[in-house]
């Protein structure tokens, strides 16, 4: 049974960080407004993915901290660690945030509906979703002038290895383990794979990372994932670079055989983790009906993240990379304020700073020394080591570096590349750089507080122009 029709402006399917923050600036502007969740608000990113896994990296974090308590005065012989408990505490930190996120909706006026959305038909300008739940016989259809979809994405499996959440885990089994295993084989090195393999090992489970490629954190600046590599290392983290899995045997453990340049290694450990990346979720949303492009298995959207079918939008992990939440926020806002007539700026890809929350953290914005140099740039190249900044030695975190690019000619930044204390916060300083255009003459002249560990931003600017004072 189908109940009656409810209109609105926008209708908007997934209650992610693009949706509910699209949701939000239309009822902003004046729109009306309804979004369809199936799960939880707050999609992935609140609930499986950015918040939980900080959460426990934030435990791991203070475990290291507590391994070394004597270098800063302390004695803590024999703690003891809660397993469950930590696992506890990272879900109810996202239970906390999804609360906030359905009181945003209340707040703001914005009709949420639960269940799984579809769009069913166009007429006269005019489309309808049809919303299904288990638990209501009755499907409800919205209709609206707009649709955004947001669906977002869901962890790859391999062609010859899927996930059970027992022997085979997602990041959805990462974050919720019955225990802690003893050994872990994680497959991928990107953000998701080092995250995890930063927290199972800083718990003391013994580790083993396998990437195709030739290096670790393959989207980074090569001397930041040289950095990485080096630091995974010296903690005992087994890692294999350009490794070919051949064969894959589960019973009571996992045994995996990768190819090494024609020699062939067999792992065993108790768990298997992919992280090979996600896949967005186009599936059975109807999609299928309308004049809509695909391409490598994204949404095609021009600037303003309107499809090629007039009137529905797609943001987030359903377009093309990077598949980041802060992203979907900013493409959410922006197809709104389009939507609504607003004049409004298109996203420029290369001011969208990324983060990898392991230890050491990673932060970068803008091309890698490697992408400028094929593009022919004529550049410039500071670097400067944490280890030569008071902060740093202070809080006994002194290992990592700052490294920036400039355009020789120009003085344009062009990017940014950090590995070591709290460069997820800093990055945001270099963003700022970027989207106002700042040259390096302004960068240098900036005054910066001390003692701070930002004031190794401001060295390896310097020393891009033969000025580093610390080092």
């Amino acid at each position: 049974m189908i109940s009656v029709k409810n209109k609105f402006d926008i209708v908007i399917i997934g209650g992610g960080p693009g949706g509910y923050v699209a949701a939000i600036r239309a009822s902003q502007l004046g729109m009306s407004v309804a979004i369809v969740e199936k799960e939880s608000l707050g999609g992935i990113c609140l609930n499986w993915g950015c918040i939980p896994t900080k959460a426990l990296l934030r435990t791991s974090e203070i475990k290291h901290i507590l391994d070394n308590a004597e270098k800063y005065g302390f004695s803590i012989p024999d703690y003891k660690m809660d397993f469950d408990k930590i696992i506890l505490r990272s879900r109810e930190v996202s239970k906390q945030l999804s609360s906030g996120v359905e009181h945003l909706m209340k707040k703001n006026n914005v009709n949420v509906f639960k269940g799984f959305g579809k769009i069913i038909n166009d007429s006269k300008n005019l489309k309808t979703v049809e919303v299904s739940s288990e638990s209501n016989k009755k499907s409800i259809l919205l209709s609206a002038t707009n649709i955004i979809l947001a669906t977002g994405a869901s962890s790859k499996n391999l062609s010859f290895l899927s996930s059970d959440g027992e022997s085979v885990w997602d990041y959805k089994s990462a974050m919720t383990p019955k225990e802690l295993p003893k050994s872990l084989i994680v497959i991928g090195s990107g953000a998701i794979g080092m995250e995890f393999a930063s927290f199972y090992s800083d718990l003391g489970c013994k580790v083993t990372v396998l990437e195709v490629q030739k290096s670790i954190l393959p989207n980074e600046d090569h001397e930041i994932s040289d950095f990485v590599y080096k630091n995974f290392l010296s903690r005992g983290v087994k890692i294999f670079t350009e490794a070919v899995i051949t064969d894959i045997a589960i019973n009571k453990s996992v045994k995996c055989k990768i190819n090494l340049n024609s020699n062939v290694t067999e792992i065993i450990a108790d768990k298997i983790l992919l992280a090979v990346g996600v896949e967005a979720n186009i599936k059975n949303i109807g999609i299928e009906n309308f004049n809509i492009k695909i391409l490598n298995g994204s949404i095609v959207t021009d600037d303003w993240m309107e499809t090629s079918e007039k009137g529905i939008y797609a943001i987030g992990d359903l377009t093309s990379g990077p598949w980041l939440a802060h992203k979907a926020s900013h493409e959410g806002v922006l197809c709104v304020e389009k939507i609504k007539g607003l004049k409004v700026h298109k996203i420029n890809k290369n001011e969208i700073p990324a983060c990898t929350y392991s230890r050491p953290q990673v932060a970068s914005i803008g091309i890698t020394e490697k992408k400028a140099k094929e593009m022919g740039l004529d550049v410039k190249i500071g670097k400067f080591p944490f280890v030569g900044n008071g902060k740093a030695i202070a809080l006994g975190d002194s290992e990592g570096l700052v490294k920036t690019i400039f355009d020789n000619q120009s003085g344009e930044l062009l990017g940014a590349h950090m590995v070591g204390p709290e460069v997820t916060e800093l990055i945001q300083g270099f963003a700022v750089a970027k989207r106002l255009e700042t040259t390096e003459e302004e960068l240098m002249t900036t005054i910066f507080p001390h003692p701070t560990l930002s004031e190794s931003m401001h060295e390896s600017v310097l020393d891009a122009f033969n000025k580093v004072i610390h080092f």
